[in-house]
């Protein structure tokens, strides 16, 4: 799986002209998903999203988690995170998992976070979104984790 994970004022999905999901200050993270993925990587990720600790304490310095500052999550599928351009001039998304299992692996990524007590609310899957993220910082990590059992890609 493979996270970008931006620490927000504010942020929201629109689908169709309508907001489908929005959040106050908290994570927008864009999330894609890989063809080998599994729920041990979404369980995996959401513990660490849950416990980043990229908000600042009354010193300045990052030291509070998503969960410390009472923060919510916009959470948005984005197979695009796996575009190969190596070559030519077209993406291949050869990596990125799609249909059912990517949505299930999604879901599972929601599950676990909220499980953790950080609220979620989450774009749709498979829809066109127009996504407005209010970076804040501006504060962007690149998470990524791979199955351990996985051979080279």
């Amino acid at each position: 799986m493979r996270l970008i994970v931006q620490r927000v004022q504010r942020a929201a999905v629109r689908v169709g002209g309508e907001v489908a999901a929005e959040i106050g200050p908290g994570l927008a993270i864009l999330v894609g998903v890989r063809t080998t993925d599994t729920p041990a990587e979404a369980q995996a990720l959401a513990e660490k999203v849950a416990h980043l600790r990229i908000f600042s304490d009354e010193a300045g310095k990052l030291n509070r988690s998503v969960l410390e500052v009472g923060g919510a999550v916009l959470s948005v599928p984005q197979f695009t995170l796996y575009a190969d351009a190596s070559k030519g001039r077209r993406p291949s998304f050869v990596d990125a998992a799609g249909g059912a299992p990517a949505e299930s692996i999604y879901e599972a990524f929601n599950r676990e976070l909220q499980a953790l007590g950080v609220p979620v609310a989450a774009g749709r899957f498979g829809a066109v979104m127009l996504v407005e993220i209010f970076n804040d910082g501006p504060v962007t990590i690149l998470l990524e984790r791979e199955r351990a059992d996985a051979g080279p890609a």
